[in-house]
This record gives structure tokens, sequence and C-alpha cells, in this order.
């Protein structure tokens, strides 16, 4: 440990030692000084031949004969008595203040010097922590290693700067204070130097078991803090088998462990305190008794005796002082070592930080990865990869088929780096893989494995982490810019021309998209956006009816009713500020209520609230609390639905209070006739809600203006996200995104929404994002680097089978030319790959070369019984009540497709499934030589179902040979009514049993007669 501080400060030391020299003699006349005061001012031995004066501050030469004898310098300045007193105060006040001063500037110079090594020592620790093997890193615990840099380390700089003048500074002052007792008298001192000895000798002997309690104490709360960390980040396995009280009991045992620890502690340091304060005391017993016996026999005066016992005075503080740090310098050397041990810190090399992007070295274009004698062991002894020998080309594309914690995913990951080989080596193009900079194997190779790693930042700074570089000629808070030409981008510019690329590939650019839609501007900002907002909305308009889906949104119209929009979002048209206008909220909200009995509009509201309230208690009453259906598509909560119950009992009964009023009214604030399709309002009520529109505006203008941002075509609106400022009106269907998405771009204003989305926060590892998104942001983090290899291992299974293959796709698309290395379990000699690597458990099994190789328009019908009756002569809901109809019903989705348009195609995802309302269509597989139809569909059949219950990729198309009235039952409803309902689930199955064979015959006959091949 005084190697590594001196080597890294030895400088600054050697200073702090000179002032220290420095100090002794000025802290020797601080204690010289009162003997004179005593002897020469106060008993008068200066002025017994001087008479009433005498000479102050007079300087001599001692010098011998040879010399000329004794010389004077200066004769001093004549005082008299009362005057030399003062003077000689003012000397000793002067001296305490210059040894003052000496303690501030070393002290000061000590503290910069301990948190200037300090800062040293944690940076190289974390450069020891990058520098170390995977596979060690994995045996630390993040939170123990956050705990031993930040913490544990804390005790050794504050040591730093004690380490060598500290003991050079107490030594001096100590052997200053003994050298003056022993020249005033001989036993005195001997005295004070066999107490000090005492103390050297008892002290440290008694604090050995304290440092081992030390010890001890580090040990557990290293351990405690690691427990505690563990629970953090496994909390949802804790709540998901309701282990927390083992979790407790065990943090409350590491509790009471530390505190037996901590409560021994205590009693050995304050018994050795008390043995010191003990020997502290007896020393001046002994020069009161002792001192005055020589004082009184006449062998020492009273100005020498005071002197003493002053000069003692100072002395056990620097004495105590030493033996502490003596004892401090035992547990931080303890602590040093723990700390080097478990970091190898002296072996570490050194992190080159802020090495420049021209100066990484760059492998060679072509050339082999060759491995020869590949072992890999893990650290329980089993064998991971035994003893590969094999030789892949560089720009090629490798498939190494087997699992992740197989031979192939092992490869993988010793071609990534993400651990080390036990033996053998493993070059690319001729150079060692473990001998590259880390700059360089940072810019040339990229890795992506099964689990991802996010930071905990925004998506734009986790994607384009590996474009960070140091920039001593850039000012940034952060310590670090991005730098495009790693993307191979010219300026900042390009760089998010290739961002928005890379999200493409990834499959992240629609997600992203649609968080820059849900994002706020500010209107003050200068954003294209807000200024061209008029002539967006109007772009985003025409787009949509030029593509036919001008119903999918609604414009917003001062003088229209929203019939996509609630009844309260029609009343405020706007977007609330203040949460007492928020959803039901707003039925409480005294100007709305206001508002509302001035049009006579109470009473028509409470009337929709109770059938909306009579029909949600009718359809949810055989749903289980908790369930999906109820956060979907009720309007009332589980718990609440007694309390509704109630309500309309007391209404029927005539006795309802203005609670209960106000209960059903926010009920029918959230109705959108629509979507609802409930028939609760005509075009009379929402005349009247349009007058009340008015009303509330013309009256919150002036009363709650702040409260509310009313919408106005002409301007952006503030409060409300940039779809809804973007699309102006309610929407009926999501697809309105890609068409926002295809206007913005012709604008040239798509660029903003991206940017916007990427500055959504990912969470502390992601948790703010699906298990998907992290993957995908791992893909584009590497791809954007654009790597010379690329390594994929067991990357895409957080994607469904389908979006897999499409984004390993987009990848070899995009990797064309360059090197790509795909794990994979599923992966097969087909797929087109350069080389097939197969696998089986560690071993190499073999090495083949590859061989040669919509959505249509929401009708805006209004829902009438024929759905219920639909369903019912559909053969699987055969068996359900009138309630769960109006439930499927309701939570289901009205659509319609033209002739020639295709409800799904073969290998899509499946999604929904469609029951017939009118029309016919066919379904068609594809037989290898072109489509073969199947079988046709009419009125009350159902589609699709299938895929929905075996979540495989869709069997088959369906076109529609007719104009298409259908009603579309999303998956997850469907799958839950299923799971509610077991005899829908047996009326499926038998459905499914009987198409299949029905399917199987018909394509038979069909290939016999080659009648069913459409042309």
């Amino acid at each position: 440990m005084f190697d590594y501080i001196w080597r890294n400060s030895r400088r600054e030391q050697i200073w702090i030692l000179c002032f220290v020299v420095l100090s002794f003699p000025f802290y020797y006349f601080s204690l010289d000084v009162p003997r004179y005061i005593i002897t020469d001012a106060l008993q008068g031995r200066a002025f017994a031949e001087a008479g009433e004066t005498a000479r102050l501050f007079r300087v001599a030469l001692p010098l011998p004969d040879w010399l000329g004898g004794p010389r004077t310098l200066f004769e001093g300045i004549g005082l008299d008595r009362l005057s030399y007193l003062f003077a000689l105060c003012g000397l000793f006040l002067l001296l305490v203040l210059i040894n003052g001063a000496f303690k501030y500037v070393i002290n000061m110079r000590k503290g910069a010097l301990g948190e200037r090594l300090l800062q040293r020592l944690r940076l190289d620790l974390f450069s020891a922590v990058l520098n170390t093997r995977p596979e060690a890193l994995r045996r630390i615990r993040p939170s123990e290693a956050a705990t031993i840099i930040k913490d544990e380390v804390e005790p050794i700089g504050g040591f730093v700067g004690d380490a060598f003048v500290q003991p050079v500074l107490l030594a001096g002052q100590a052997l200053t204070a003994i050298a003056f007792i022993l020249l005033q008298n001989l036993a005195l001192g001997l005295i004070a130097v066999g107490m000090i000895l005492l103390q050297g000798v008892l002290i440290p002997r008694l604090r050995r078991e304290q440092i081992r309690l030390g010890r001890q104490r580090q040990i557990a709360s290293r351990a405690f803090a690691g427990k505690v960390g563990e629970v953090v980040e496994t909390m949802a396995e804790v709540a998901n088998h309701g282990t927390s009280a083992v979790e407790k009991s065990q943090v409350a045992e590491r509790l009471e462990q530390l505190f037996g620890i901590r409560y021994r502690l205590y009693g050995r340091k304050f018994a050795v305190k008390a043995l010191n304060n003990l020997l502290a005391q007896v020393t001046p017993f002994l020069f009161y008794a002792v001192g005055g016996y020589f004082a009184l026999a006449g062998r020492l005066d009273l100005g020498q005796l005071v002197a003493v016992i002053a000069a003692y005075r100072d002395l056990p503080s620097p004495v105590k002082e030493l033996i502490d740090w003596d004892q401090q310098r035992l547990d931080v050397e303890a602590k040093f070592q723990q700390v080097v041990e478990q970091f190898s810190l002296i072996a570490a090399a050194p992190v080159e930080a802020g090495a420049d992007a021209e100066n990484a070295v760059r492998l060679p274009e072509t050339g082999e990865i060759v491995a020869r004698g590949l072992s890999v062991v893990n650290p329980a002894g089993d064998l991971l990869l035994d003893r590969i020998s094999l030789s892949l080309p560089l720009q090629r594309h490798i498939a190494l088929s087997g699992g992740a914690s197989e031979g192939a995913g092992i490869l993988a990951q010793l071609l990534g780096g993400a651990i080390a080989p036990s033996e053998g080596s493993l070059t690319i193009a001729g150079l060692a893989l473990s001998a590259l900079p880390a700059e360089a194997r940072g810019r040339a190779i990229a890795y992506v494995g099964p689990e991802p790693v996010i930071l905990d930042a925004s998506l734009r700074d986790n994607i384009l982490y590996g474009l960070r570089r140091v920039s001593p000629e850039v000012v940034n808070p952060a310590g670090w810019t991005i730098d495009p030409r790693r993307a191979h981008a010219a300026n900042e510019a390009e760089l998010e021309l290739k961002l928005v690329e890379v999200l493409r590939i990834a499959g992240l650019a629609d997600p992203v998209f649609r968080f820059g839609l849900a994002s706020k501007l500010d209107p003050a900002t200068p954003a294209d956006i807000v200024r061209r907002i008029p002539e967006i909305r109007a772009r985003i308009r025409d787009r949509l009816i030029e593509s036919g889906a001008g119903a999918v949104v609604e414009p917003y119209d001062p003088a229209r009713y929203a019939r996509n929009a609630t009844i309260g979002e029609n009343i405020l048209f706007g977007v609330p500020v203040d949460p007492a206008l928020l959803g039901a909220n707003l039925a409480g909200h005294a100007l709305t209520r206001q508002v509302l009995a001035d049009l006579g509009l109470t009473e028509t509201l409470t009337w929709i609230g109770r059938r909306i309230a009579a029909t949600m208690l009718e359809i949810f009453r055989d749903i289980a609390p908790g369930h999906v259906l109820f956060e979907q598509y009720s309007f009332i909560a589980a718990e609440d639905f007694e309390e509704y119950r109630d309500a309309l009992t007391r209404v029927e009964a005539g006795t309802a209070g203005e609670a209960d009023r106000a209960r059903l009214i926010g009920l029918s604030l959230l109705y959108v006739e629509p979507r609802h399709r409930l028939g609760l309002l005509d075009e009379a009520v929402e005349e009247r809600i349009l007058a009340a529109r008015a009303a509330f505006r013309k009256r919150a203008s002036t009363e709650s203006a702040h409260a509310i941002a009313f919408y106005d075509p002409e301007h952006y609106c503030p409060a409300a996200p940039l779809r809804e400022n973007l699309l102006f009106g309610p929407v009926a269907h999501a697809a309105a995104d890609e068409v926002i998405r295809d206007a913005l771009a012709e604008l040239g204003l798509d660029g903003e929404i991206y940017r916007r989305g990427l500055e959504q926060p990912a969470g502390y590892a992601g948790r703010l994002l699906f298990p998907v998104m992290k993957a995908q942001i791992a893909l584009a983090r590497c791809l954007i680097k654009q790597p010379q290899l690329l390594i994929l291992d067991n990357a895409l299974g957080a994607f469904g089978r389908t979006e897999a293959r499409q984004i390993l796709g987009r990848i070899r698309a995009a990797m064309a030319g360059r090197s790509l290395v795909v794990a994979g379990r599923e992966l097969k000699l087909g797929d087109g790959y350069d080389l097939h690597i197969a696998f089986e458990g560690p071993r190499l099994a073999a090495v083949r070369p590859a061989a040669a190789e919509g959505q249509a328009p929401v009708a805006e019908e209004r829902a009438d019984n024929d759905e219920i009756r639909v369903l019912r002569r559909v053969p699987i809901f055969a068996g359900l009540d009138t309630a769960r109809l109006k439930l499927l019903a309701f939570t289901a989705e009205r659509t319609v497709f033209a002739a020639g348009d295709v409800l799904f195609r073969q290998g899509d995802e499946s999604d929904a499934a469609y029951v017939l309302l009118s029309g016919t269509a066919d379904v068609v597989i594809d037989a290898g030589d072109g489509p073969l139809r199947v079988s046709q569909v009419a009125q009350n059949a159902i589609v699709g179902e299938m895929g929905l219950v075996t979540d495989d990729p869709r069997s088959a198309s369906v076109v529609a040979t007719s104009e298409i009235e259908a009603l579309r039952l999303r998956k997850d409803v469907f799958l839950a009514l299923l799971a509610e309902f077991p005899q829908m689930a047996l009326s499926v199955t038998r459905l499914m049993v009987k198409r299949l064979r029905d399917n199987a015959a018909s394509a038979g006959q069909q290939e016999r007669s080659g009648s069913g091949r459409s042309v």
C-alpha cells in the first residue's frame, strides 16, 4: 500500500514533509516562551541586575575566541517590567498563530492529496473491473463491487494524506516536546519517555482484537449489502414465490450478526480508550509530585516546572494520534489487501481513456477465424467446449446450430469476448483475439447475447453507446461525445439517417415512432412541426382520404359532435390540465355540473349512465375479479360492482342522492357510441352536448382558463401529445400511425418524431421496456457501429418465430459483404448461410457448406342486435348465454372488406379471428407450384381461430370473393373466453378436428382433378 501511495503522490508528499519540518522550530519556541514569561517577567529574573528595564529580543552570536569572541548582532529593545510581560505574551500569541497556520496548510494539503489519490484509486479499481476476465467478473456481485469502490476505499483515501506526513508530523512534535522536557529536567523527561513507551507497547497490543473485529465487520457489511442488492434485483421472483418472509428472516439474521460484531467492537474500543486516558492522567500526577519536590528543593525553578507541564499537556495528543495512526495503518492495509485481491489491482492494465477513433486498429478485411484446440471449462469443472479446431472465412455468413449453453453458444461467446478459453488459441486473420486492444476489438466486433444489457438512460443513449468517445476539445458535462465517424457517417445529420435505418432493421422503428407521437412539445420550442401544424394536419387528412381510410380519424370541428370521442371529451373539446377534469372526475366538477343543469342534460346523462351500469353488471357478472376483460372493456372496476348495483337500486326506488347521480353521470361521460354500440345516443342528444360545449368554453375561458387547453384547428395544443395534435381528431383505428409517418416523411419532418421517441427512458436495467424491445435495442446498438464481425448468440429468442426470421433477414442484408456469425438452436442447412456448423453438446458434430438455394377501414355503421344473432349461429358460440355473447360482441371490432381483399395471409402472425356477418371468402393455401383453394366460407362462419389456439402462424390465406362485413375477435379476448368457459373450448376442438379432416379430403380431391388450381 505504501508503495502505491508513494508512487502516485511522491512530489506532493515531499512538499508537505518539507513544510512539516519547517514548522518544528516554531513549535519548540512556543513551548519555551511560557518559561520566560514566568521566570523573567513574573518572577523578575530579567530585572535582577538591569533595574527598572530589561532588554528583550537581544541577538548575539557565541563565537569562539579564535573567531573574535561573542558578537552582539542586536542589542534588543529596552522594556519595563509590564511592557516586557506583554511583549512576551504577544510573542507567544504570534507563535500560536504561526503554528495554527502551519497546521491549516498541512491539513489542507493532506486533505487535497487524500481526495486526489482516492479519486485515482477508484479510477484504477474501475479500470481493473473493465480489464477483469469475463468469467471472473461473473463472480463479483454488482452491488458488492459498487460498495467496495464507493464506500470501502473511503478510509484508504482518508489515510493517504496521513501515510507519510502524519507520522513525521506527530513524531516530530512528540520528540520536540520530549527534548524540551529533558532540557528542563532529566528526571521529568525520563518519566515522560517511560509513560510514552508504556502507551506505545500496551495500546497496540490491546487494539489487535479491535482490528480483527473491524475486519469481520467489513466482511459482514459487504455480505449484507450483497444480500440486499440480490433481493432488490430479484424482487419479481420474491413476489412470484411468496418468499418475502424468508428473505426478511435472512436479512434480520445478518443484521443481528452485524450487531454482535459491532457491540464487541465498541466494548474493545472503549476499553482501550479508558486505559489510554488513565495513563494520560497518571503522568501529570507524577509531574506535580516529582517536579514540585524538585522546585521546593531548589533544583527546578517554577518557570521550568510550568513549562514542562505545559509541554506535556501537548504531548499526549501527538502520541495518542501516532498510536491511532498505527492502528489505522494496520486496518487500512488489511482493507487495501482485500481490495487488491478482489480486483487484481496491481496486475490490472490501465485503460486507455480517450484513445482516438482513427488510432484504433482495424481488422483485416480478408482472412479466416482460426480456432485451434479450443476448450472451455466452467468454475464447476463442466466441459463446455471440447478441443474445437476449425477455420471460418471472413466476409461470410456462418450458422452455428446449438443452444446457448452448448458448443455453438460457447464458441459465439468466445468470438464476442464474453468468456475466455481455458485452452487453445483463437485468431482473426492471424491476430490473436486476446491480444487485440480493447478499442480495436470494440470497434470491429459486435456481440449480441441472449440477455441484452440495457443502460439506465434514454433509448438514444443506449443505441449510440458504442459511438461514444472522450473528446478533450469538446466541453461536455457527461465527459464524452458521440462520434458519427464510428458509424461511418460524415456528420450528425447523416448519423440520424443511419440511426433510423438501424431502427427499421431491428424492428424498432414503429415503437420509437409511437413513443415520439406520444411525447409532448413545448409550443415555445422552434420546432417545424409546431409552426406547420395546420399544413401537416391537412396533409395527413388528404393521405387518409386517398388511401380510403378517411373514416379512421374524425377531425375535430367546433361545430360538430365527434362521434369517436367520449361524451366528456365532446363537452370539454380540449385537453384537461386539472386532474378534476379527467375522465369520470368531470362529473363532480362544479362548472361542468352547472352547464349540464342549465341545458337539461343532467337527467339525460344519468339515464345513459344507468343503462351502461346495468349492461356492465349483466355481461360481466360471471367474470372473475381481476380478469383481463375487466381492465380492457368494463366501465366499472370489479371492486366497484356492489356500489353501482346499490346505486341502481336506489335510483329505481327514487331514493338516489347526489353521489349516485354523479357516479352514473361519470359513467356516461366515458361513453363512445361507435365503440360501445349500446344505442344510447341520438342526434338530438348530440346537439345538446354541442350546446354544452359552447357554454363550457365560454365560462371556462374566464373561470378556469388554466385548467384546460382547448382545441384550435389552426394552433398546436400544448397539453396534447403529438399524435393527437397531428391527427386532430379521435382515432377509430391504429392504422393512422402509418399515414402520419408517410405524411411527415413527405414533408421531411419524420426525423423529429424519431428524435423525440429516442428520448424515451429505458429505466434501470431496462425495466420500463418489454423484453422484445430490450433485444431490439441490443441489436441496434451493435448494428449502428458498423462492425466488421457481428455475432448473434441466441439473440432472437425474445421474438416470435416469424418476426425473428424477418429481423434476421434484414440483418443479413445489412451485413452483406461483412462477417456474420449466427448461433441458434433452430438454424437449418437450407437457410442460405455460407457455412453451417453443427454442435452436439460441447463437441463439433459437422461442418457443411451451404447448398445452392392489411387492414380495411373501419365502417362507421351502428351495431345492432344482428351481431349477437350471428354469433349465436356460430357453432362454437352456440352454447353461450346472451350475457356472454354481449361480452364477445362488446369487445369485438366491426370491419369491412371489399371483394379481393385479404383478411390474412398464410405465414402471418395469428392475432385475431373473424366471424363473417355477410359475404363469402376463399380459403387458399400455397401448394408450392401455385395457390390451392381448399374451401369457401360464408355468413356465420369463423376463420383464423385455429392459429389463436395453436399460437402458430396462419396456415392458409383467406381472400374475400365478395364484400364482407365481419367481427374481428382479438386474440387475448378469445383465449380468455376459452379459459373461462370449458364448453366453448370443447366446441373449438371439435371444429378444428372437423376442419382438418374436411380440408385434407378437399385438397386430395382437387389435386387429383386439378380443378382447384387458381389462375
